[in-house]
């Protein structure tokens, strides 16, 4: 039984991985690559790890994959913010499609702070 489970994980957790690839590769412009990426491959890298824990069955790997997906889920989301960030305010262009900004006048490109409304 543990090998089917720890199939379906692997198969699982490589198509989430697939799909973030393909999303970093196919969107129009950076903060829908960002998002894809930190979602898919977040997500795809847990259950990958999972995957191994019921594969070797053996606590010292239990322990280290749910550090390790514990770092992953508290650093993705952080990292994804400050590249986000960074890139608004480098004036990273949106995708033409875009119709709706919603930091355009709320945030002062002269002094990189929010304006208080």
């Amino acid at each position: 039984m543990m090998p089917i489970i720890s199939g379906t994980f692997l198969i699982f957790g490589s198509i989430l991985l697939l799909i973030a690839g393909v999303g970093i590769v196919r969107m129009p412009d950076l903060f829908l690559r960002m998002s894809a990426s930190t979602k898919a491959a977040t997500l795809g890298t847990g259950l990958i790890l999972l995957g191994a824990v019921f594969h070797f069955e053996t606590t010292i790997v239990l322990v280290r994959a749910v550090l390790i997906i514990a770092f992953i889920f508290l650093t993705a989301p952080v990292s994804a913010h400050m590249i986000g960030r960074a890139a608004y305010r480098g004036e990273a262009k949106l995708d033409p499609k875009t119709h709706i900004n919603e930091l355009q006048g709320m945030y002062d490109v002269q002094t990189h702070k929010a304006i208080e409304s």
